[in-house]
């Protein structure tokens, strides 16, 4: 595998935590990074952004089933409508 050299600065503070991870996991500083990177890449959405997704759902399911009755709750009075204006039009009475 080849690899490139990847340099960021952070804080003293956020190296040492890194650091201490890296000790405590066994790992080295630069396959915590690597790990890391590699989640954060691979992850389409977010824990949070995914569970919104799943509220939001059925809200909208329930709110295109309710467009969908108006509709047709208007395409019903617009064809009675249309009844009574051809009536009226054949001289007859609504």
């Amino acid at each position: 595998m080849q690899t490139e050299r990847v340099t960021f600065l952070t804080t003293p503070d956020h190296k040492a935590a890194l650091d201490a991870f890296a000790a405590n996991s066994g790992m080295s500083v630069g396959r915590v990074v690597r790990e890391a990177t590699m989640r954060y890449i691979a992850t389409p959405a977010s824990r949070d952004e995914e569970a919104a997704l799943a509220l939001l759902a059925p809200e909208i399911e329930a709110a295109v089933d309710d467009m969908k009755m108006s509709i047709q709750s208007m395409r019903e009075n617009i064809a009675r409508t249309c009844a009574v204006v051809d009536a009226v039009l054949a001289g007859g009475r609504p």
